[in-house]
């Protein structure tokens, strides 16, 4: 039982680069099968943990099986020996990264039956295997002859502190799951330890460090809340182990859990800290820029810091892929994939969005803005992702797309820099030439006398003379803050041009007809004088007239 944690402490270190390590081609021929190795030598990486395995146990015999040597049994058992202690003590923690592929790393040396599995610390010892052909169990690797001859002279130098002699011997010859005490209070005490120190150092900079900064700063009321965020805190405590791993002698297999242990807080300590720039970033871009399209602005910073951070937590996940020995190609092909597929469904989305950030970016339309869209005029209420908000005269409120938005005729009315005086004043035909005149010069000099009016612009002129009215057309800009304002100046404006009526005597006309009968008189006496004989009958003489 001591060494099924050792067992499955190696397992959960490298089934995930095993996994992704299955030989791909062709399935192995039953002859291949029948000559299999039982002592699992097959692949350079079977043999590295297997002698492993086999001299943690202090099985010297069956971890001879594992060298190339050409000594007696006893001394090939003692090289074992001072083989695992030199692997243990001075190789680098790597074993996740050993080929489990029968024919190793063909790009790892220049002879195809040598496989590197390391270089010594300290030394300019390559550990190395040598691929053999035997009847009985087929293909294996040994460590190799150069290496084992190295090996006895490393041993003696190998001086290195380890863990066994500065903990108690209670903490080492016990074990649970197969690991030494002493390593478990390592992991519930002295990592927390570590995490502690680092939040006492927070404390102990914040003072020195908030002095530090108010010298530079305008105010001197804010200080920082913190100097060493958590993701800087368990990079100390990565460095830490990794420091711990130099400095004791741990065995190869606890290097591996607590190297492998030390990367994964690593990569997600520098995928924590990315993010918080990021936000940090949004929040320092956010406060200086100010603008009527705060919101909007804020929701395309909000989507480019989740992109960006999604892409920090997938190039984390990446990087830990690969760490275990996992292709990550397979993951960037199903990515593609899958990116296509989500821009295949969701394409009106898309198409709202990227509309809705050009929008926002270029800043044609503002909150506040007053647009006519069509037949609609209303006030920009809000400017999102997927639609613009517009509330209506009516007060009612009207969602339009930005996809939509992007292929109409907007009418941005708040942006006009002048407001268009252009009223027509209508007069009655029986006006005279001479109270036109003073109309339009009345009118004229009303609006140049105006401080509101650009003076460069005034025109009143008689331009027609239509069925009912001759009409006046009156053409200034006027100089207004907002729309309420112009229609107080205009209110002025039309007052004036009316006391001026009234002051030459001119009337306003209005829609009217005239409709002129017309009698023919001396037509009708004709036709009295041919139509009297007939009816009156004339008498014979003078004398029975008057009769």
């Amino acid at each position: 039982m001591r060494f099924i944690g050792r067992h499955l402490l190696l397992a959960c270190l490298l089934c995930t680069s095993t996994w992704a390590q299955l030989p791909s081609g062709e399935p192995a021929t039953p002859s291949a099968l029948a000559r299999k190795d039982p002592l699992g030598r097959s692949t350079p990486r079977g043999t590295v943990l297997g002698f492993l395995l086999a001299a943690g146990k202090k099985d010297n015999q069956v971890a001879a099986q594992y060298l190339n040597a050409r000594e007696g049994p006893k001394a090939t058992a003692a090289l074992a020996g001072e083989l695992y202690v030199v692997l243990n003590r001075r190789l680098p923690a790597r074993l996740n990264e050993i080929s489990d592929r029968p024919e190793g790393t063909a790009t790892s040396l220049l002879r195809p039956d040598l496989y590197l599995v390391g270089t010594i610390n300290g030394t300019n010892l390559e550990v190395t295997l040598e691929r053999f052909e035997r009847e009985d169990s087929g293909q294996i690797w040994l460590f190799s002859r150069a290496t084992l001859e190295a090996i006895p002279a490393i041993y003696e130098e190998t001086h290195q502190i380890s863990a066994e002699d500065i903990f108690p011997q209670a903490f080492v010859n016990n074990y649970l799951l197969g690991i030494p005490a002493y390593e478990w209070v390592f992991v519930f005490v002295g990592l927390p330890l570590i995490y502690f120190l680092t939040a006492l150092l927070n404390r102990l900079l914040l003072p020195v460090v908030g002095w530090f900064l108010n010298r530079f700063r305008r105010r001197t009321d804010q200080r920082p809340r913190q100097v060493l965020p958590q993701p800087i805190r368990l990079l100390i405590v990565a460095a830490s182990i990794r420091w711990l791993l130099l400095e004791m002698g741990l065995s190869l297999i606890a290097r591996q859990f607590w190297s492998t242990l030390a990367t994964l807080i690593t990569i997600c300590a520098s995928v924590w800290l990315s993010i918080l720039i990021n936000r940090g970033s949004e929040q320092y871009v956010r406060a200086r820029r100010q603008s009527r399209n705060a919101s909007g602005g804020a929701s395309v910073q909000r989507l480019i810091r989740r992109s960006v951070d999604l892409v920090f937590v997938f190039v984390g996940f990446l990087v830990m892929l690969r760490h275990f020995g996992i292709s990550p190609t397979g993951a960037l092909a199903g990515l593609g994939v899958g990116g296509i597929a989500i821009a295949l469904a969701a394409q009106k989305t898309l198409e709202n969005v990227v509309g809705g950030i050009s929008l926002i970016m270029d800043e044609a339309v503002r909150v506040g803005d007053v647009l006519k869209v069509g037949e609609v005029t209303g006030t920009v209420d809000d400017i999102g992702l997927r639609s613009i908000r517009i509330r209506t005269l009516d007060r009612t409120m009207l969602v339009i797309p930005n996809g939509q938005l992007a292929n109409m005729n907007l009418e941005i009315i708040s942006c006009r820099d002048k407001f268009w005086f252009h009223p027509t004043i209508t007069l009655r035909y029986e006006t005279t030439s001479a109270q036109i005149s003073s109309m339009t010069e009345g009118v004229e000099n009303l609006l140049t006398a105006h401080p509101h009016i650009d003076r460069d612009s005034v025109r009143v002129r008689l331009f027609q003379m239509a069925s009912f009215s001759l009409n006046v057309d009156v053409f200034a800009y006027v100089y207004a803050l907002d729309w309420n304002q112009f229609l107080r100046i205009q209110e002025d404006l039309l007052h004036g041009i009316m006391a001026i009526a009234q002051q030459i005597g001119a009337q306003f006309a209005f829609p009217s007809q005239t409709t002129y009968l017309v009698t023919d008189s001396t037509k009708n006496d004709s036709a009295a004088e041919l139509l009297l004989p007939e009816r009156l009958p004339q008498p014979l003489n003078a004398a029975s007239a008057a009769r």
